[in-house]
C-alpha cells in the first residue's frame, strides 16, 4: 500500500514565531540555508535577507538587516550567522531594539531566551555543526522568556540603546 505524505505547510503553533528572519555573510551561507530550510519544516515562514551565494560579502550588511527586520516587525525573530556567529552578532546589536546572542550548543541557546529575551539568535557556521546547530535553534524556539528577575536587567539592556542613554558606570 503506498502511503501518501501531505506537503502542506502546517501552521505553527500559537507560541512558536510566525515569521523569522535569516541571513548570513558568505562563510555563513550553507549553514543560513540549512537553518532556514529547518524553519519552514517546523511550519515557520522565513524571511531570507541574504546573502544568496556562497559569493563573498560583509557580515555587517546581514547582521544589520536581520536585526533591522525584527525591529520594523518585518519578523517576528532573527537567524543570523557567518564564519564565527561574533561579527555579525555584533552587528546585529548595533540596532537599537536588537538583543542578539552568539550560541553555541543548546544550553546557550535556550538560556539567552529565558534570560536575556534574545530576538536574534547567531551562529557560527566554522564553530557548530548542522545538526547542535538545529536543536540549538529549536530550544531557543521553544524556551520562553522568564521574566521576574531578568525582566529589569532586561529592560537595563534595552536602554543602553537608547539615544538618550548614559554610559554604563
Amino acid at each position: 500500500m503506498a502511503v501518501v505524505t501531505d506537503t502542506t505547510p502546517v501552521p505553527p503553533p500559537a507560541d512558536l514565531p510566525g515569521i523569522v528572519a535569516v541571513g548570513s555573510d558568505h562563510a555563513g551561507f550553507a549553514l543560513k540555508q540549512e537553518l532556514a530550510a529547518h524553519l519552514r519544516a517546523r511550519g515557520i515562514e522565513v524571511l531570507d535577507l541574504g546573502a544568496h551565494s556562497a559569493d563573498r560579502v560583509d557580515y555587517p550588511d546581514f547582521g544589520a538587516a536581520v536585526g533591522r527586520a525584527v525591529v520594523d516587525g518585518r519578523a517576528d525573530l532573527g537567524v543570523a550567522v557567518c564564519g564565527s556567529g561574533l561579527g555579525i552578532c555584533m552587528a546585529a546589536n548595533k540596532v537599537p531594539g536588537v538583543r542578539a546572542a552568539t550560541v553555541h550548543d543548546v544550553t546557550s541557546a535556550r538560556l539567552t531566551r529565558q534570560h536575556n529575551d534574545a530576538n536574534v539568535i547567531c551562529l557560527g557556521e566554522r564553530l557548530i555543526g548542522v545538526e547542535v546547530a538545529k536543536d540549538a535553534l529549536d530550544a531557543w524556539l521553544d524556551a520562553s522568556f522568564e521574566g521576574g528577575r531578568h525582566a529589569d536587567r532586561v529592560a537595563k539592556l534595552d536602554a543602553l540603546g537608547a539615544p538618550d542613554a548614559e554610559p554604563a558606570r
